[in-house]
């Protein structure tokens, strides 16, 4: 363990540390929140594949339960707008349903419709996983933006590095059991059965991984803010200029001044 996450007993806090890693979770808190869309983002993901399977399992009617799945993120994606709110994870999702639809129509069999997100589920893990082992783990890819930090963590925060690197394996290792239970299933077991045990398991993997990568990230050091670090920059060089025109001001006064003392010297022996 090195001194970047080593922890501190409970005699070496103080008030200030106690504040600051207060600070730290709540800004973690907000960041994840942002970029994983939330509760609301939760029900957007969920609410399309529900309304599939439970259609298809009274009906078994797989044009019906198409319209109606990709009908209902379009609608998402619809109050999103009407509310000037941000659309990414309502957009992703109708993306994600789009495929399912056209994938099951082309092969015509209903349990196609969850193949396209399988695979996607299957390549994100294994993004997660080769990136950390490249050391450039996608979490900190995904959230440097988000804390305002970039890539800074890369070179410049070792400790919050490591944070990244942790919560990457675990996002790719619990996305890796979620296709291990559901490839299975995909071969073996009816669609509606499919349906629901895939429906069950998009809240609580989700729900874990972020909690995770919460744990991580607020005992990892602060983030690197680089935009308040551009702007300090520039804001340093502004006031160099303004420093450097105020001596050149002050140059040209003393000059002028000069000027004058020499001329009224040359009147006098005039």
């Amino acid at each position: 363990m090195t001194s970047d996450d080593k922890p501190t007993h409970d005699g070496d806090r103080t008030p200030d540390t106690d504040q600051q890693d207060a600070t730290n979770r709540a800004v973690t808190e907000a960041a994840l929140f942002e970029a994983f869309g939330g509760v609301r983002g939760m029900v957007e993901t969920v609410l399309p594949g529900l309304l599939f399977v439970t259609i298809f399992t009274l009906n078994k009617n797989l044009h019906v339960s198409a319209v109606a799945a990709l009908a209902v993120s379009l609608l998402l994606v619809v109050v999103r707008l009407v509310r000037k709110d941000t659309v990414k994870h309502a957009f992703s999702g109708v993306f994600g349903v789009a495929f399912g639809v056209v994938f099951a129509m082309i092969t015509g069999k209903a349990k196609d419709f969850y193949l396209p997100g399988m695979l996607y589920t299957l390549g994100l893990a294994l993004s997660y996983l080769i990136t950390t082992l490249a050391g450039v783990p996608l979490i900190g890819l995904i959230l440097g933006p988000v804390f305002k930090e970039n890539l800074s963590w890369r070179t410049r925060n070792p400790g919050r590095k490591r944070a990244y690197a942790k919560a990457s394996y675990a996002w790719g290792l619990i996305l890796l059991a979620k296709c291990a239970i559901l490839f299975p299933l995909y071969w073996w077991a009816d669609t509606a059965q499919l349906g629901w045990v895939l429906v069950g398991l998009k809240i609580p993997p989700f729900l874990l991984a972020v909690y995770l990568t919460w744990v991580f990230l607020a005992k990892a050091p602060a983030p690197i803010d680089v935009f308040a670090e551009m702007e300090a920059a520039e804001q340093a060089e502004k006031d160099r200029e303004a420093e450097r025109a105020a001596e050149r001001a002050r140059e040209a006064e003393a000059e002028k001044a000069r000027s004058a003392e020499t001329a009224a010297a040359r009147n006098y022996d005039a």
